[in-house]
């Protein structure tokens, strides 16, 4: 069988999902390919634990769908308000199984083009594109392909002997198979805290353990950091409750009859080293990109540590056009500073994604309106965005909306939630000069968070010092930054005063619009 179309995604979970949705509404040729019996079937086995650490905050005091995905981390992007998660779940944290089942519903429901039980063998170039073979002997070609299948393959750091070990993926879930047991359990991001806070009442010691110390979402604010809801064992830790975390690099690891010995190298005491003695050891340091599939004349170029490939600014292949990806598989572009590895961002990644393809396979703008060129409508459409975004909420930094001025000053076009870098590779050409409109943080993942001077909310004049997250304005000429006016921060998140947040705005915009050219009439 031989399956022609313009794009072919392999995945369907929440990424791959995503892009059909996009495609399916722009009525385009594609097909989603699934490995698995159903959508979502990366959710029935992760995380091992079952509770899923993306919000799904119920109440929020909005009624506007825009605002609530602000807090609705596991809802895809969808016009049909039957999507918005909490249809699903009445939990903070819901059951990985709510999940799953919202998956299938929306593969279902919006009618997407989605075949299971495809499982890739072969993935190569050709002349009109990419042909893609499964283990069946099934072809599919397409001229674009996406790849949205996650991180699918244990990254195992480079220590002798720990093929020995148990992994994350592999491991019990049954925390009386390590009574009164030792653990030692490499790694320290969310797998490896939820693992020993699945173990901690069985078992008689639990190390965690990392050449660097444990990194807080609250502090860092990237979400894959050790979320509050997984550090209990920290508790146990500093109350003197036999576990502990530790700084160490493993020197190896080696198997004495049943027992494991590891030899650890301390990072912050003097550089002394120890032999320790373990029950088990638990491997929980990620996972990484497979790239078994592909032909040697379509093996993407890879990058952080060769667990994932190497993108430019539009999610593309540095080194195979026409292949692009999504979903998890993109984090490196904003590596472990926002959320490009969640549900929660990288669906907005993916919509900036589809209308890229648009416009590429199918010359379809990319979606923009047009603003009048004044500094009232200008400051209007900035407020309003600022106060109803969800894109710029969940990618700050990352994400940013743009206006256009034209060259003659005489029309701005106004588009919304797409790559900082996009915007200066491939939009800024079009337009001598422009804005961005971002949301963002004043102090750096170093910094304490409940520590920090904070700026005034009613100090409008200061508003460039604020440290959370509030909106920033930056003027481009031929891609150059010229300059940048920051609105002060606000507690709820509410820019709508006048003195404080709305004047300051439009005064930078009569202070830095060009001037508008005279009519032909009049010159």
């Amino acid at each position: 069988m031989s399956i022609d179309r313009d794009f072919c995604i392999i995945g369907a979970g929440p990424a791959g999902l995503q892009l059909a949705y996009y495609l399916e509404k722009a009525q385009r040729s594609y097909i989603v390919l699934e490995k698995g019996d159903s959508p979502g079937t990366f959710f029935k086995t992760f995380p091992r634990h079952r509770k899923l650490i993306s919000i799904n905050k119920v109440h929020t005091g909005h009624c506007d769908p825009e605002i609530n995905y602000r807090w609705d981390w596991n809802g895809l992007l969808c016009d049909d308000d039957r999507f918005m998660f909490r249809n699903y779940s009445q939990k903070y944290f819901p059951h990985a199984d709510d999940l799953v089942r919202y998956l299938k519903d929306f593969a279902s429901l919006q009618n997407l083009s989605v075949q299971c039980n495809v499982d890739i063998q072969l993935v190569q170039r050709d002349a009109g594109g990419f042909r893609i073979r499964d283990t069946q002997g099934n072809e599919f070609s397409c001229r674009n392909l996406v790849i949205a299948t996650g991180l699918s393959k244990a990254y195992v750091p480079e220590i002798p002997g720990i093929e020995l070990v148990e992994q994350y993926d592999q491991v019990t879930m049954d925390a009386a198979d390590f009574t009164n047991q030792r653990v030692l359990i490499i790694g320290k991001g969310n797998s490896g805290f939820e693992t020993a806070d699945h173990l901690v009442e069985t078992t008689a010691l639990i190390h965690v353990a990392s050449p660097h110390p444990v990194k807080f979402a609250w502090q860092s604010h990237f979400v894959g950091n050790l979320r509050a809801i997984n550090n209990n064992l920290l508790d146990t830790y500093l109350l003197k409750c036999q576990n502990a975390t530790l700084e160490v690099e493993i020197g190896k690891i080696e198997k004495n009859g049943s027992k494991f010995l590891a030899t650890v190298n301390y990072q912050r005491a003097m550089g002394s080293s120890e032999v320790i003695e373990y029950d088990r050891i638990i491997c929980c340091t990620g996972f990484r990109m497979d790239r078994s599939i592909y032909s040697e004349d379509c093996k993407p170029e890879m990058t952080i540590h060769d667990r994932f490939p190497s993108l430019d600014s539009s999610w593309q292949s540095v080194n195979i056009p026409g292949l692009y990806f999504a979903g998890a598989l993109t984090q490196s572009r904003d590596f472990k500073k926002t959320a490009s590895a969640f549900i929660h961002g990288f669906r907005y990644n993916v919509r900036a994604l589809a209308s890229i393809l648009l416009n590429r396979q199918y010359e379809e703008p990319i979606p923009s309106r047009p603003v009048a060129p004044s500094p009232f409508a200008m400051t209007e459409a900035v407020i309003q965005r600022v106060n109803r975004s969800s894109a710029l909420w969940q990618q700050f930094s990352f994400l940013c909306d743009v206006l256009m001025v034209s060259h003659d000053g005489e029309c701005v076009d106004y588009y919304e939630a797409l790559p900082f870098d996009f915007v200066h590779d491939s939009l800024a050409g079009q337009y001598e000069r422009y804005y961005t409109v971002s949301l963002e943080y004043g102090f750096g993942p170093d910094d304490d968070p409940f520590r920090s001077s904070r700026v005034a909310h009613t100090d409008a004049d200061a508003a460039e010092n604020s440290t959370f997250l509030h909106p920033v304005i930056r003027r481009f000429s031929n891609g150059t930054l010229l300059d940048e006016q920051h609105i002060v921060e606000n507690l709820e998140a509410n820019w709508t005063d006048e003195a404080l947040h709305v004047t300051p705005l439009r005064n930078y915009f009569e202070r830095t619009l060009p001037p508008r050219a005279a009519p032909a009439a009049m010159k």
